[in-house]
Formats: structure tokens, C-alpha cells, sequence
């Protein structure tokens, strides 16, 4: 799958579970709790203890297009290229490293660094990211969404942080091209109840689809 279509699936689905876990066995456990609940979008975060075996596992099991399997937390562009050696198909960074986004651009890797400000956003579409990660989120809700969007129309934004069940609608509507969800997604995980992160994951995509269709 080349980054183009990667890229698509992504902004078809419109939601990435951003996972969080303290060990590899619960990270493949909150993967497919939300694969199970038809999370495109699968972001394994360099916090995970053996993240890079993790996404190796996925890509292995998940071989059909399934699922996107991303890396998360990628702060320079040696985790980036053993993120990518492992199977990862997108890369994601909670700020800009320019050295990473030209290893990605390199290998032809979806790559999307975080930014707040409109200083941030702009620098970081002329390094040359796919999608600007709007992180943390929470600090400003969805109006920064449209108020970035005001001066940069043509700029691709997906909020992580912050992201709920409740409000995912409202990013959507403010133009984000997708939403990524950690915690209100995947907190299901911390009393092993993976149910819920499907049940969450199936409420999150519905209420995304509904926002989309109004």
C-alpha cells in the first residue's frame, strides 16, 4: 500500500487509536479490542515497551489492508527508520523534526508531526508533512481547528489529545481531517476491560461518520 492510498484509508476512517501500554501484551490486546471496533488507523507509541516488535507483530498478523499500523512518539529519524524497518506505514510525532519528515519523505512514509501554533503548522507543511498532528489538542479544543484553518485553508489537521466520544463530532465539523484518541478511546485497557475500547471505538467512527453527513 503506497502513501497515497495509506493516507486515504486514514481520512476514510477519520480516527487513529493513539496506544498507550505498559507492556507489548496489552498493546496487541487495546490493537485488536480496536480493530475489532473498525479503527482504520493503529498507532503504536515509541513508549510502548518494545514498540518496534509490536508494530512488527501487527504488520505480520494484518497483511491484507486491514489496518493502518503507525508509529507514535517518533522524535527523530532513527526511531523513524526502525519504525519503518519494522512495517510501520505512517509516522507520527508529537513536534517537528525536520529530519525526520525528510527520512519519511525519503522512503515515501506518511509523516505527521505535531504543531500548535501557526507558526508551527506552516513550518511544518514546508518541510513537507502529510498531515499536521494539532497537539496537545485539549489546551484549545476544536476552535483551533477553524482558527488555523482560517489563514491556512489548505492545511491538514488532525488533533490529538483532548479527542472524546462527545466531541470528536465537533472536531470533524471544525475541519479536521481525522481525530486521534488515546485515553478516551483505549482506557478500557487499565481494568482489562477491552470491550469497552471496542464498544468506545465503534461510538467514536459513528459519531465521526454523523458529523461528516451533516
Amino acid at each position: 500500500m503506497n502513501k497515497e492510498q495509506v493516507l486515504s484509508k486514514i481520512k476514510e476512517c477519520g480516527l487513529v487509536a493513539v496506544v498507550r501500554a505498559d507492556n507489548a501484551e496489552q498493546a496487541f490486546k487495546i490493537a485488536d479490542a480496536c480493530i475489532k471496533g473498525g479503527v482504520a488507523g493503529i498507532e503504536i507509541t515509541f513508549t510502548v515497551p518494545g514498540a518496534e516488535n509490536v508494530i512488527r507483530e501487527l504488520a505480520t498478523k494484518y497483511t491484507n489492508g486491514e489496518i493502518i499500523i503507525g508509529a507514535g512518539t517518533v522524535l527523530d529519524p532513527e526511531t523513524a527508520r526502525v519504525a519503518i524497518l519494522s512495517g510501520a506505514q505512517y509516522i507520527v510525532s508529537p513536534c517537528l523534526n525536520v529530519e525526520t519528515v525528510k527520512l519519511c519523505n525519503r522512503y515515501q512514509v506518511a509523516c505527521m508531526p505535531g504543531a500548535m501554533t501557526i507558526k508551527e503548522v506552516v513550518e511544518a507543511m514546508e518541510a513537507g508533512a502529510d498531515v499536521v498532528k494539532i497537539f496537545p489538542g485539549e489546551l484549545f479544543g476544536p476552535k483551533i481547528i477553524k482558527a488555523i484553518k482560517g489563514p491556512l485553508p489548505q492545511a491538514v489537521l488532525m488533533p490529538t489529545g483532548g479527542v472524546t466520544v462527545d466531541n470528536a463530532a465537533e472536531w470533524i465539523k471544525a475541519g479536521a481531517v481525522a481525530v486521534g484518541a488515546g485515553g478516551a478511546l483505549t482506557g478500557g485497557a487499565a481494568t482489562g476491560d477491552y470491550d469497552k475500547i471496542t464498544e468506545t471505538a465503534i461510538a467514536f467512527i459513528n459519531n465521526i461518520k454523523q458529523a461528516r453527513n451533516k
